[in-house]
Order: C-alpha cells, then sequence, then structure tokens
C-alpha cells in the first residue's frame, strides 16, 4: 500500500470536520482514528503540528519494518494531505503506563510548550515530553458543559491532571478546588489558569493522594464533582493501588458523600470493557451519557464511558 489511500482518507476526514473546527475555533482535534485497518495509528492534530499513536505492543521483527513503512507512509501523507512537514510529526507509542512511568519524561528535545486555542479556552500543551499532550481532547464537550453550569458552583475536580476541566468550569463563574497527586501537573494546571486570565488565588490546588483523601473525614460539600480515574495506577506516592473497575463503587460512594443534595457526580473513565457496577445504579440515579461526552471528531464511540450520578429523592444509606 502507498500513502495516497491514507492522504485520501486524511483529506476527506479533514473536509468533512473543517467547517465545524472554524465555527467553534479549535486548533487541536482528532483527524485519524485506524480508519483503513491495514494502517492502525491514531493522528491528533495541533495547530500545524500531528501527534501519531501507535498501539503499544512486542513487535517482531518483521513488524518493525512494517512500522517504519507505515510511519515513512503517514509522514508523506500528512506532508501531501495537511502541508505538515515531518518535523513537526511525533510518533509516540501508547501502552499502558505503571507506577511512575506515567510521570516520566519520554523525550525533553524540543521541549517546548505551546499555547493552543479551544474555543474560549486556551491551553499548554506539550507535544515530545511525555506520552499524553497535556490536553485530553475527548472532554471537550465536558469542558463546555462546565463552562454552561459551572455559575455559582463548587467544583471538585479529581485525578485533575493538568486541569483543563477545572479551566472551563473556573471560566464559567464557579469555585474551583483541584487536586492531583503530581506537582508537575498542578503546576501545569495554573499556568493554564493563568493563561486564561483566572485568579489562582480564588481557587484551591491540593497535592494529594486523592485514593486516601477520598477515606478522609473532609466534610465539605460540592455541587459537581469530578471523577476521572485512570484505568489502572499504583504511582509513587500513592498508598493503594488503583484499578477502576475494582475500585469504582467505593469511589463514587465517597464522592456522592460530599456532594449537595442536588449535586452532581460526573464519572468517567477510558477502561475498555468497563461495566459500571449494579450497586451504584441501585443506590443512585444514574444517566450514561458517553454518547454525548464523545465529540464528533472522535467516530469511535468506545473512548471513554461516562455518567452522570444524581442522589434519589430519598437517598438510601451509603
Amino acid at each position: 500500500m502507498d500513502s495516497s489511500a491514507l492522504k485520501n482518507r486524511l483529506q476527506k476526514n479533514h473536509k468533512k470536520l473543517k467547517s465545524w473546527i472554524t465555527k467553534n475555533e479549535f486548533e487541536c482535534y482528532r483527524l485519524y482514528h485506524k480508519d483503513i485497518p491495514e494502517i492502525p495509528y491514531i493522528i491528533d492534530i495541533y495547530k500545524n503540528y500531528a501527534v501519531i499513536y501507535e498501539k503499544g505492543k512486542r513487535l517482531a521483527e518483521e513488524d518493525l519494518v512494517k512500522r517504519d513503512l507505515h510511519q515513512e507512509m503517514i509522514k508523506v501523507a500528512l506532508t501531501e494531505a495537511m502541508n505538515i512537514p515531518a518535523e513537526n510529526q511525533v510518533f509516540k507509542e501508547r501502552k499502558r503506563q505503571v507506577g511512575i512511568q506515567q510521570y516520566n519524561a519520554l523525550d525533553r528535545r524540543n521541549d517546548e510548550f505551546m499555547e493552543v486555542k479551544e474555543g474560549p479556552f486556551k491551553f499548554w500543551v506539550n507535544l515530545y515530553r511525555y506520552l499524553d499532550t497535556g490536553l485530553f481532547l475527548d472532554h471537550r464537550p465536558l469542558r463546555q458543559y462546565l463552562l454552561k453550569e459551572g455559575s455559582g458552583k463548587k467544583v471538585l475536580n479529581l485525578f485533575s491532571y493538568t486541569g483543563s476541566l477545572s479551566v472551563a468550569a473556573a471560566k464559567g463563574g464557579a469555585s474551583v478546588t483541584t487536586m492531583d497527586l503530581s506537582n508537575t501537573y498542578l503546576d501545569w494546571a495554573r499556568d493554564n489558569f493563568s493563561l486564561n486570565g483566572l485568579d489562582i488565588e480564588a481557587h484551591k490546588f491540593y497535592k494529594t493522594d486523592v485514593l486516601e483523601w477520598l477515606r478522609g473525614k473532609d466534610e465539605q460539600l460540592y455541587d459537581i464533582i469530578l471523577l476521572d480515574p485512570p484505568s489502572f495506577s499504583n504511582s509513587k506516592g500513592m498508598e493503594d493501588v488503583l484499578d477502576v473497575q475494582d475500585d469504582h463503587i467505593w469511589m463514587v460512594k465517597e464522592c456522592m458523600k460530599r456532594l449537595t443534595p442536588e449535586g452532581v457526580l460526573i464519572f468517567s473513565n477510558n477502561k475498555k470493557k468497563f461495566e459500571l457496577n449494579r450497586v451504584v445504579t441501585g443506590l443512585f440515579d444514574v444517566k450514561e451519557t458517553s454518547n454525548w461526552t464523545i465529540p464528533q471528531d472522535f467516530h469511535r464511540t468506545n473512548i471513554h464511558q461516562s455518567y452522570f450520578i444524581k442522589r434519589r429523592n430519598q437517598p438510601e444509606s451509603l
């Protein structure tokens, strides 16, 4: 296979998205997601750069040769279809990160932060340093929701990463508490707040083991709680190993204790084949929002699962 089929698909996808991208002022979007089975890659666009992910697995020698051919094909197709030169194309291998690996730098060459625009928001991204860029593109609809619904609300963002959801809520008029285990990501979140003209002193940022905090006795109540844990983590600094399938029941219960009576827990994760336990649906009013929270540039609908969870009118004991 030469690069023409991929080039044509990239052009087709971009044509379909172009008016939507322009209208909404999105500088970052997903262009390609394994559309052609023989070229199983993901391509995300960041201005005039592309981040290309391949699924991480142990490759035989002949597969390594195939990967090199694929990457050369992608370089040509992106250059011809999107006018993105090879030096602006960043190839990454996506595999499960364990322990401190998820915080380790991958590549400090060209280690510069780039400012990108997403409608009313601006964010700092880094295309080289880590596996992820600092901005989860599939959370775009949720950011829009928080911008619209945040006014006057107290919002808690757990496992906050670089704080893009916190920025959206704060820009919408919420008072936001942002929690993450990593000082690197909390500093990144503060920088994102500053980039958007938000007063850092008006909001709270805590470095903490979220699992340990949830087991504590903090009695502060919130109108919106964002719970988007990693699928699996045994990060340095955490007392426990986290598996979202095994641990989501007690995490949801603890979050619900910290909600105002009319509050909402927005629980999401990206574990494939995740199943929400019936204990959760038995205790609370649960509305699955996965389809609504996946944006139109993500034509694969299994990117993440999302649920809006509220108390019942007469809630059962937790």
